[in-house]
């Protein structure tokens, strides 16, 4: 396995695929690509989607299903960044959405590899250790409906064959040795760089593809965004027993989307930053050496496959000191409970308000709470499928 900084950038024309996966820094090249945008084609340079995170069109791509709630891609998506893809001509072009990490059979890779401009296009893969990725992740689920607690979610993803339930899809990203062979036996090993993340140098991905893009130093910065940070144990835990209560009472999936996802948890991450007395998401010290054997054994196994490794490989098996129970009861502050209802109030007080038929004989305390919460989660719905 060639370890090594990157000195040269890619060929002048080359289509650069970052495909994740999740919780590798994603989000932070997506925001710094995007805020460059308008300066990078003064270098050669195009970021050809239409927002700073393609994911309808990466979700089309792969025939996979959106988030809970959210509107089904659609091909409409992925031909549409597609167009502009190809609209960048012999130019060196760059595209970043970690759900290209879900795309599972070799079928589906060559098609998005061949339609993106076949022999132009080289794969980005950058990692982060499990043990990083597991809470974060975690609670990331948590945000799509999970219902299951950290501990007990951790014994099915490390200790219960086949490890598919309750998220198959954290396998289908988180092997990161079998992401990577699957890319390599699609493009060919040379056409295939992989990243791995430190975590101690802040900008050091930034600069990596500054490099490969041909880049000045400098050009990507930082971007600020409030509304990808990880939800603390507190919070996560809040959102886990809504969505306990929220299936238990039956409603769609499309009410979650609005009125939870992106109306009280948008909502709360963006007005509530949090402080050093928040309880943080402890992994505990068996999940931690589990994730660290796993690391130590994807990348021996990234090693066969001859790709570029650029960072140091150790990385992925490092286990972190610590571990174990987290320390104190995790407690929501009265303020951030109050923004995140306060999220969910606005998202239905932007649907247009219009007079219900006459109210029924039956008053509100006759009726069950469980009822109730229903009949209101299908008004609310009702309402915001008016707008």
């Amino acid at each position: 396995m060639e370890t090594d900084c990157i000195k040269e950038a890619l060929p002048v024309g080359t289509r650069l695929l970052h495909i994740g996966p999740h919780k590798t820094g994603t989000t932070a090249i997506q925001g710094a690509l995007f805020a460059a945008k308008d300066t990078m084609p003064e270098h050669g340079v195009d970021f050809p989607a239409h927002s700073r995170h393609p994911m309808e069109a990466a979700l089309a791509a792969c025939a996979r299903p959106a988030m809970m709630g959210d509107t089904a891609p659609t091909d409409k998506h992925w031909t549409r960044l597609l167009d502009a893809v190809r609209a960048t001509g012999d130019r060196t072009s760059v595209i970043s959405s970690e759900f290209f990490a879900d795309a599972q059979d070799d079928e589906t890779l060559a098609r998005i590899v061949e339609q993106l401009g076949g022999e132009r296009v080289h794969i980005l893969i950058t990692l982060r250790p499990l043990a990083k990725i597991m809470p974060s992740q975690w609670q990331q689920y948590v945000q799509n409906g999970l219902r299951m607690g950290y501990d007990n979610w951790l014994e099915h993803m490390l200790r219960k064959a086949p490890y598919e339930q309750p998220n198959p899809s954290f396998w289908r990203r988180h092997r990161h040795d079998r992401l990577v062979e699957r890319w390599a036996r699609v493009v060919g090993p040379e056409r295939v760089t992989v990243v791995v993340v430190d975590d101690s140098d802040r900008d050091g991905l930034l600069r990596t593809f500054e490099t490969l893009l041909g880049l000045p130093a400098n050009l990507l910065r930082p971007v600020p965004d409030a509304a990808n940070r990880s939800l603390t144990l507190a919070e996560t835990e809040m959102l886990r027993k809504l969505n306990v209560e929220f299936r238990g009472n039956g409603l769609p999936d499309e009410l979650y989307s609005k009125l939870v996802r992106n109306g009280a948890v948008m909502h709360m991450k963006n007005s509530c930053s949090p402080t050093p007395q928040d309880v943080k998401i402890t992994t505990p010290r068996w999940a931690l050496e589990a994730a660290g054997a796993i690391g130590a054994e994807m990348a021996g196994t990234i090693a066969a496959t001859g790709v570029r490794v650029v960072g140091d490989p150790d990385l992925l098996s490092a286990v972190p000191e610590g571990g174990g129970k987290a320390p104190g009861a995790p407690r929501i502050a009265p303020e951030v409970a109050a923004q995140a209802l306060y999220g969910a109030l606005a998202a239905v007080a932007a649907a247009p308000v219009r007079h219900s038929a006459p109210a029924k004989a039956r008053t509100v305390h006759q009726t069950s709470s469980k009822e109730l919460v229903r009949v209101l989660g299908h008004r609310c719905l009702k309402r915001l499928r008016r707008r």
